[in-house]
Parts: C-alpha cells; structure tokens; sequence
C-alpha cells in the first residue's frame, strides 16, 4: 500500500515534519505545507483547547487560497491526557487533513477522524504497538526506531520496515535519525512511503525552540544523544549536554512515574531547558529557514537519486 488518497499528488516531497513539543507552532507547520511537505504539531503546545483552536484558525487562514500540502496535529491518546476529549472535538470540527496518535491506539479516536474523511497515522515503537494500531483501524503506521528524538524505540528502521510491511499493508513512514534528503531517499529504498523529520526542524528558523537549544544541536554529535526514562518514565531521547546543565545524574536509573497530564499540561517545565533530539543531530550544521532546509533536501534527494541512476 503507497499513499492513501488524501495524500496523493497533495506532498511536493515525500516528508512529514513531526510534531515536537514546544517547538512546533503555526509559522513551522505554514512554513513546511508552503514549501510542499507535511507539517504538524502537538495539540499540547498550547496551553488550553481554546488556544489549540486558535491555532488551527491561523494555520488556515494562512494556507486559504495558497498551493500547500496538508497540515496535521498530534493528539496523546493515553489515560492521563485530561484534554483528550475536547482537543479531539475541535479536531473535528476544523476537519484537520491528518491526526498523529501517540501513547494508545483508540478506536474512538479513529472513528471520529473518519468521520470527516480525516487520516490517523499512529507511533509505534515495537511490533505489539503497530497490531494494536492496526486494529484500531489507522491509516499508516509512524515506525519511530533508533535513533528518533523524543520518546523513541530501539529497532533498527531497515529491520522494523521488513517486519512490519510483511506483517501488515498499511501506509509505512519511517522516523529515526533522518536529516537529509539522502536518508529520505535511504528511507524510500528501505520501503518506506514518506519520511519522518524532526530534529533537524528544530534547527531552524521558524521553529519555537530556544535559541541555545538550536545553537545545542548544531554543536551536537550523535553520541551525545542519551536514551533514558528519567525526564517523563518513557523512554526517550535527549542531549547529555542539556541533561547535565539540569543536574540530571545519568548513574541513577530509576525513572518517575508516567503522568502525561502533569508533564506536559500542567508543569511542562523539565521540557523547556532539558532538550530531545535524535541521532540525526551530527548530521546538523546551520539553522536555516524553512524554504532553505526543504529546498536542500529536495536537492539532496534528487542528485543522490541521479547518482545512483548513473552507476
């Protein structure tokens, strides 16, 4: 299965930019879907269902009557997400294109999405994760494998790609890692439909993030990337550097409990000054705008793809 036809000939670039917590905002995902590529964000970066919907109003009436690629959001689908039900109300009454599930595969959710003629794509991290999606009825399956920024798996893509496209005939988009329109291109070969962007989004103009968070990624290696469950008890990926200037001892191992609700409504403080990236943040030298980076990577992809052709 390639694309679902909401999407096809709707994507200049076979690329969703995915949505990151208090980095994503209206001016990243316009800024993306201009330039022809998915652009998203987490309902929860703002702070109330009345500011989400704010923001899906000027995401609109900036993309009305412009050529663009579709634009979708991220909802926490776990029980201690109390805003749940009200951001998946307004989801639907703005009709947003597509819906990234993350931390619980809701049938509910799904139907109610498909009600408008609305996509769900659901992160998985493991295979139990994507036949839970699968019978939740999603319409493509986000393998985040090793190497992605935020809350992470630990399979190698080209591994979870085999298994998952013998398991199942569903849209496939691979995340982990994936900074330039080579890996895109890798990603494609590897059997995936579209690529999953994040880290190097971070580091760029439009993005919300704070400046020495951008100027943290450009400095980072791969191997400054710690994979641990000591910021939220999920496991997931953050810079060591960040980690270290918060006081965080990586010799404990112990993790707090998960309350997503606390975390990221209520508090969000740990994620404001100790910063997610992935792998892919060695590959990472400049912080551009958004037209810059896509235009790269289109180029990127196509010279990578001609020099294959030539061999």
């Amino acid at each position: 299965m390639a694309l679902p036809d909401q999407l096809k000939g709707k994507l200049d670039f076979p690329v969703i930019a995915a949505p990151m917590f208090l980095v994503s905002g209206p001016e990243l995902v316009c800024a993306c879907c201009l330039n022809g590529i998915g652009g998203t964000f987490p309902a929860l970066n703002q702070r109330t269902t009345e500011g989400y919907a704010s923001w899906l109003s000027e995401i609109e009436e900036t993309l009305q009557g412009k050529t663009h690629a579709p634009f979708g959001i991220n909802l926490i689908v776990h029980k201690t997400n109390p805003r749940l039900a009200a951001d998946l109300k307004v989801t639907v009454e703005h009709k947003v294109p597509f819906v990234i599930t993350s931390l619980g595969a809701v049938t509910d959710v799904v139907d109610a999405v498909h009600s408008y003629g609305g996509l769900v794509f659901h992160d998985v991290t493991t295979m139990r994760h994507a036949e839970k999606a699968i019978q939740a009825g999603v319409d493509g399956l986000i393998l985040v494998s090793a190497g992605a920024g935020g809350h992470a798996g630990t399979l190698h893509p080209f591994a979870f790609i085999h298994e998952i496209k013998n398991a199942f005939d569903t849209c496939i988009i691979q995340s982990g890692a994936i900074s330039t329109g080579q890996h895109v291109l890798a990603a494609r070969a590897a059997g995936a439909d579209l690529a999953y962007i994040g880290t190097r989004f971070i580091a760029t103009q439009e993005s919300m993030a704070d400046q020495s968070y951008k100027e943290m990624i450009v400095q980072a290696k791969a191997e400054d990337i710690v994979y641990t469950p000591k910021v939220s008890g999920i496991p997931a990926n953050f810079i060591r550097q960040s980690l270290e200037q918060n006081g965080i001892s990586l010799q404990n191992i112990e993790s707090p409990d998960i309350d997503l609700g606390k975390e990221l409504i209520d508090e969000a403080k740990a994620w404001k000054t100790i910063w997610s990236a992935g792998h892919g943040a060695g590959n990472i030298e400049d912080i551009p705008s958004t037209s810059t980076l896509c235009q790269t990577l289109k180029q990127e992809y196509r010279q990578k793809l001609d020099a294959l052709y030539t061999r």
